[in-house]
């Protein structure tokens, strides 16, 4: 390949035909474990593929003289700093539109599995607690007729709240803005956070994480739920308290809690989170379709081949480094 090609760094291996439009535009190097696996490449790297998993932070930019754009394989930017990448002009992009489906599907997935205690039921049968049917065994919540609180309602949570009304589900939310258009098609009804979690059955988070939403769910806001209630959290990690959640379970603020992400993540396997029936944990798989993430792969070299060529990013986070 020519040497005269731009040098760009990826943060993993991807299959290879996710990467095809980088191919023959830009010289690679793959790292095996993340970016922090690729110190000896820094100097020279002109363009940065990256995952959430990475940390772009200001003392790795240093490292990096040459950068002239960093691409996230993901629509959070939380694992980078923006300021620190504006204040050397270097454009961020990111991937939006392209996981809010197969997210409000994961949402929906564990808001019922929560609401129906679908993994301790299935535990039960498969550690032969199952010995014969019972009238008041494995009993859960009904969804029709329910209040699910969408805390966030952007592109995802829309989504959610159109899944929701095929289970008759009634649906209020938060957000910077109201939605006309919303609250007409799915008669929603915009409140403020307190009334939200003292009036829902179940509350769902799809707020981005940001200095105003770290720890937006802590103690004081899970007292305000109610002791039946449930929490749905497809969102980022922190933007929940991690030991006020675990008391809010095993003290019984809370009925459940079904978590897609967790702070920190991955979250260690002797974490007291697990040991609660009423808490179900997955691994951060709310993108985890094949056609989601060869979009996000595909929508991230988009934006590294832009930035490469000197070009706008079609999906910039930070479009004040431009004129």
């Amino acid at each position: 390949m020519p040497t005269s090609l731009p040098f760009a760094l990826v943060s993993r291996p991807l299959p290879d035909d996710w990467l095809t439009q980088l191919s023959g535009q830009c010289r690679m190097i793959i790292g095996a474990t993340g970016l922090a696996s690729l110190p000896e490449h820094f100097a020279e790297a002109e363009g940065m593929f990256s995952l959430l998993t990475d940390r772009v932070d200001d003392a790795l930019l240093a490292q990096m003289p040459r950068l002239r754009v960093v691409s996230n394989m993901a629509v959070g930017v939380d694992n980078i700093d923006l300021a620190a990448c504006t204040r050397r002009q270097i454009p961020v992009g990111h991937t939006p539109g392209v996981l809010t489906e197969s997210t409000a599907d994961v949402t929906l997935a564990l808001l019922l599995s929560a609401a129906r205690r679908l993994p301790e039921a299935s535990a039960d049968a498969k550690a032969g607690r199952w010995t014969t049917w019972s009238p008041t065994g494995w009993l859960g919540a009904d969804l029709t007729g329910a209040k699910l609180g969408i805390v966030g309602m952007g592109k995802i949570g829309e989504a959610v709240t159109a899944r929701a009304q095929g289970f008759g589900v009634r649906v209020i939310y938060t957000s910077r803005g109201a939605h006309p258009t919303i609250e007409t098609r799915f008669s929603a009804v915009r409140v403020p956070l307190e009334t939200l979690l003292r009036e829902s059955d179940f509350v769902s988070l799809h707020v981005p994480l940001t200095a105003e939403t770290c720890g937006l769910i802590n103690e004081s806001t899970l007292r305000l739920m109610k002791r039946t209630a449930m929490l749905v959290n497809a969102a980022r990690g922190p933007v929940v308290d991690t030991a006020a959640l675990y008391r809010a379970l095993r003290e019984g603020w809370i009925a459940g809690a079904a978590l897609d992400v967790t702070d920190p993540e991955p979250l260690p396997a002797d974490h007291p989170l697990y040991q609660l029936p009423n808490c179900f944990i997955v691994p951060h798989i709310g993108s985890a379709t094949w056609g989601t993430r060869q979009r996000m792969a595909e929508r991230a070299g988009e934006n590294l081949l832009a930035g490469l060529r000197g070009e706008r990013l079609p999906y910039c986070v930070n479009p004040e480094v431009y004129p």
